[in-house]
């Protein structure tokens, strides 16, 4: 990372920043994680987060995503997620390698990486987990199932042995301040909430470099923060 700040500094701010929302808003310590977004980042700098104490990291492209897994094979607790838009073509790819999905907006999807987990998950992996991805701004030009489609969604997925449903994601529509992503981010709460809460759907990834308390405020347990941690992304 260019500039005065290192990869590890700058992962201790970003924690530092969700370890303060979890106080203010009397959270227990570490019920939100940093997901580190290392979509067109080196696997030097990954390598250089994981020697920080960083494990989780976020990528956007299946293929991406498959090289890094390769190329970082031999950092053991190394847990890669897809969070990018998947097509159902590139099911077969990730299920190989990612510890999660969190961008599931459809049932077919859900379904080819149910069949293709079955067929060629590796048996040292956990079971696959999936998070559904909520347009809940619902933007015409985003990804992600309207909300009222969720439950529905939730239910099916649920009859799928290969898969395990973990909670929501979505990102909010684009914003000029944090505030204006609150009730975006409380809208995707209480969804969770009429479907059953923190015990049926532990997971809700939101919440990125601009909005991070806020997200963890109304009940992020995952944020997702790239530039910040790794400076800006290669052209």
């Amino acid at each position: 990372m260019e500039g005065a700040v290192s990869v590890q500094e700058a992962l201790e701010m970003q924690k530092r920043r969700i370890r303060q929302a979890l106080e203010r808003s009397a959270r227990a310590p570490g019920a939100a994680r940093l997901l580190a977004v290392s979509k067109k980042q080196s696997v030097e700098a990954i390598r250089e987060a994981y020697a920080a104490g960083q494990r989780d990291f976020g990528e956007n492209y299946a293929q991406e995503l498959v090289q890094k897994a390769e190329e970082l094979r031999d950092l053991p607790e190394l847990r890669l997620h897809m969070i990018g838009h998947l097509q159902s073509n590139k099911a077969k790819l990730v299920v190989q390698t990612a510890h999660s999905i969190q961008s599931v907006d459809s049932i077919s999807l859900a379904k080819e990486l149910n069949k293709h987990a079955r067929d060629k998950r590796p048996g040292h992996l956990p079971k696959l987990e999936v998070l559904i991805e909520v347009n809940i701004g619902r933007e015409p030009q985003k990804h992600g199932a309207l909300p009222e489609d969720v439950p529905a969604l939730v239910a099916a997925i649920r009859e799928l042995p290969h898969l395990t449903l973990k909670g929501l994601m979505c990102i909010p529509p684009a914003a000029d301040s944090a505030e204006e992503s609150r009730p975006f981010f409380r809208a995707i709460a209480e969804l969770r909430a009429e479907l059953g809460g923190e015990a049926a759907l532990p997971e809700l990834s939101m919440g990125m470099s601009q909005d991070a308390e806020v997200a963890v405020e109304e009940g992020a347990t995952w944020v997702r923060i790239g530039t910040a941690i790794f400076g800006a992304r290669p052209a």
